[in-house]
């Protein structure tokens, strides 16, 4: 009896201290936002925010009522890691659509290339391939359409949250336990499985390797493009790839 009494206060005490955090993450998404910001809740798009009716939830085109009463949720990685997943994602292998919409131009533009293949996968083969900084230049051009493709949009872009007041904050670095918590808060447990974090996150020398290819001139551009979803979320401000 006394090891399940144990066991049950170890449960409640790892419930109060994830509450802790996500009490945190959330005062630190308001802190960083102004008012201005906060006030522009009619003016943006809610397209990219997925709806679940059965359970009421809300995952970062639903009518209003339903940011006031369903359950609103996101989960959020360091800005430099998610272009460099985002890229891996979308280039890192040959894909027709992402090829056509974005691959061809960026070669074009920015890589000087003419006489393109046809396919991504002739493209492939012929060694013609965007390169991360390739990718980089494209995000950094005043031409380049925003907002951006939802798989490199910034979060504060991408999920509003500073004109929607999320009840959970997940983070990519401990999705584990974050996912374990919002399924336990929500008594989903059996309903609901996430996918498991990848144990191999992108380590720090992995990121100076990607952004080796970057001119620290346009790797501090891209900080300030991405500065307010560093700020947001208190990710820290990389200052090994921006001071040299």
């Amino acid at each position: 009896m006394l090891w399940f009494h144990v066991q049950d206060m170890s449960r409640q005490q790892r419930a109060l201290e994830m509450l802790q955090v996500q009490k945190e993450r959330k005062e630190m998404v308001k802190s960083a936002c102004s008012e201005d910001e906060i006030l522009q809740i009619s003016s943006f798009s809610l397209k990219h925010l997925i709806v679940d009716d059965d359970h009421g939830l809300l995952y970062c085109y639903v009518p209003m009522a339903k940011l006031m009463h369903y359950t609103k949720y996101f989960f959020v990685g360091d800005p430099f890691n998610r272009l460099i997943s985002a890229f891996q994602n979308k280039f890192g292998q040959p894909k027709e659509l992402i090829y056509a919409k974005y691959g061809k131009h960026i070669l074009q533009h920015y890589n000087n290339e003419s006489n393109l293949p046809q396919t991504a996968v002739e493209a492939f083969e012929s060694g013609k391939r965007v390169s991360f900084n390739n990718f980089i230049q494209f995000l950094l051009d005043p031409k380049t359409m925003q907002p951006f493709d939802p798989h490199w949009r910034q979060i504060q872009q991408l999920c509003h949250p500073c004109q929607i007041q999320y009840d959970f904050i997940g983070f990519q670095e401990t999705l584990d336990e974050d996912a374990e918590q919002l399924l336990s808060i929500l008594k989903l447990t059996k309903d609901f499985k996430f996918p498991h974090a990848y144990k191999n996150m992108t380590s720090s020398d992995s990121v100076l390797q990607w952004f080796s290819q970057v001119p620290l001139k346009d790797r501090r551009k891209l900080f300030m493009l991405y500065e307010k979803d560093f700020k947001l979320f208190g990710y820290r401000r990389p200052d090994e790839l921006l001071d040299g």
